[in-house]
């Protein structure tokens, strides 16, 4: 087959799968070539399918090997560059086109992208039970299926309507202290608090509970001031993970350049695919930040993470939502009949052509989209507060 291919058609397919809404992307090739990519912009997904239906109107026709001139032209050829609606798009575009360009070759993604440097990729998995017994017994259980990393569960983060911060973080610091105590100082505990905390309430948190309890603070206040997460760095000692709702390495370079946070929680699906996060990733080895990738999505997303995890140095571990303590409700494996699957606590590197991945792209354009709106959290008060 000649490596000389043109992109004939990009079809967006925002269906529900599942338990939530998944964007997955197709681009096809004159000869017979595809690949598959996934957006990570969850919640609003037809902003991104408008998106990408405008990108596809100047791709259809180029060569879907260009991959880095691709990604320059969909990103600057327009006055208002960038944003994460947009960067959705590019990534699931990207993602895609890499597929392709290993198919075509006959090698792994991570072979395109210098090589795999660990056969395997460690991940960390979450509780889905709040603070208490049934929580730290999940942590056990979890332990004893070989994982050493693990996100906690905070108190009241479920889809109720009313959030009041200084009872959630009261509530979880003692069984933060509780779970260290059980569970030993070897494991590395963490816990997201999914940007809904200001910087007093993340300060009065980590003040609750002693030094060593947490091995990882997620996302404990919003990251649109990189000064406000500054001011935060100088009176906590927990390491932060932050960045899986970065839409650029230009969100992530005050937090890299100023060592405001110790692990990099990029979204291949959200940050500008592959490429962008092969960039953010040599960056942030320079400054000896670590990669911790943020990966809720589909076995799209997982997959594309799985290669750029192998091709990396600084990489700590990966994110799965498929472990024995989350019970997601369904089995996808009819939508991808082919995907990465874990082995124990890690994901095995695929040395299959491409991703690695396959879709029964039948059975996806058969599903309908829902409207899904994540849940509008009120104090008690009634003022809007974070999701």
């Amino acid at each position: 087959m000649s490596p000389k291919l043109k992109i004939t058609a990009i079809k967006p397919y925002a269906v529900w799968v599942g338990i939530r809404n998944q964007l997955v992307v197709k681009v096809e090739t004159d000869q017979g070539v595809f690949g598959w990519g996934e957006s990570g912009l969850s919640g609003r997904e037809k902003a991104v399918v408008g998106a990408i239906e405008h990108y596809r109107e100047f791709l259809i026709g180029r060569d879907p090997f260009a991959i880095g001139a691709i990604w320059q032209e969909m990103y600057r050829s327009q006055y208002f560059e960038g944003g994460r609606v947009l960067q959705a798009a590019i990534s699931a575009i990207d993602i895609a086109l890499y597929d392709i360009k290993g198919k075509t070759l006959g090698v792994p993604v991570h072979e395109l992208l210098g090589g795999k440097q660990r056969n395997v990729i460690p991940t960390f998995a979450t509780t889905s039970a709040p603070p208490g017994p049934e929580m730290i017994e999940q942590a056990k259980m979890l332990i004893e299926k070989g994982w050493t990393a693990m996100r906690l569960s905070p108190a009241d983060h479920g889809n109720g309507e009313i959030y009041e911060p200084r009872e959630s973080i009261a509530k979880t610091a003692t069984w933060m202290v509780k779970a260290r105590e059980e569970l030993g100082s070897e494991v590395v505990l963490g816990i997201d608090y999914h940007h809904r905390l200001s910087i007093a309430e993340a300060v009065s948190f980590c003040q609750k509970m002693p030094s060593g309890t947490l091995d990882f603070l997620e996302e404990p206040i919003r990251d649109e001031t990189p000064e406000a997460y500054e001011s935060l760095r100088t009176m906590v000692d927990v390491p932060f993970a932050i960045g899986e709702e970065f839409a650029s390495k230009w969100q992530f370079l005050p937090y890299i350049e100023r060592g405001i946070h110790q692990f990099n929680r990029l979204d291949v699906c959200n940050v500008g695919g592959l490429t962008e996060s092969m960039k953010i990733a040599g960056w942030s080895e320079a400054h000896y930040v670590d990669l911790m990738p943020h990966n809720p999505l589909g076995p799209i997303c997982t997959a594309a993470t799985v290669h750029f995890a192998a091709s990396v140095a600084n990489f700590s571990w990966l994110e799965t939502r498929a472990s024995p303590a989350e019970s997601l409700g369904f089995d996808n494996s009819e939508f991808f009949p082919v995907q990465p699957r874990l082995e124990g606590a890690v994901y095995p590197v695929s040395d299959a052509p491409g991703l690695g991945i396959e879709v029964n792209e039948a059975l996806i354009a058969a599903q309908s989209f829902k409207f899904w709106e994540a849940p509008h959290l009120k104090r008690k008060d009634g003022s809007v507060t974070n999701w």
